[in-house]
């Protein structure tokens, strides 16, 4: 006879207030070439976060077509990737204070980016996810969208950081 194992599925993982006003405030605030670029978060869950960017004029790469630079959607999917491990992390060590979490990113880096243009970025604004595939002891495995304002994916990036 062979013994039966049941598996419950461990309860999902909310963060607390204390935890998403930190990590908000680091992306925010604090990494402040995020702020240049304007992101602002939308989403702070476990497991995928969000984002969105206004439409400027300093972030222009081609006049004729006020297209968004290639630069701003490589730099912004990399920093929300950064934040999809940032709360994979958190989420991961739930037994320590918010404040403990929120000091375990002093070495998280990005190791390897990849950025595919599909389409054109002009838009009012647009909105980026990010979510981590991987989360191993050393390095973390991301994957990444950039979308326009009517919804159309217009960049998708991959992205490896360290995390020790």
């Amino acid at each position: 006879m062979t013994k039966s194992t049941t598996t419950h599925p461990s309860p999902p993982v909310v963060f607390e207030d204390e935890f998403i006003a930190g990590l908000t405030d680091l992306f925010e605030n604090k990494i402040v070439f995020n702020k240049v670029l304007g992101l602002k978060l939308t989403l702070l869950s476990p497991d995928r976060v969000r984002a969105r960017i206004d439409m400027r004029h300093e972030l222009v790469g081609h006049y004729s077509y006020n297209r968004v630079h290639g630069g701003v959607v490589s730099a912004a999917l990399d920093a929300l990737a950064g934040l999809a491990v940032m709360a994979a992390i958190g989420a991961r060590h739930m037994d320590e204070t918010p404040a403990q979490r929120l000091h375990r990113f002093a070495k998280l880096g990005t190791i390897d980016l990849r950025v595919d243009y599909l389409r054109p970025a002009i838009g009012a604004y647009f909105e980026l996810q990010a979510e981590v595939l991987r989360l191993g002891s050393r390095v973390a495995s991301t994957r990444m969208e950039f979308f326009g304002a009517d919804g159309k994916l217009l960049s998708t990036g991959a992205g490896a950081y360290i995390v020790s």
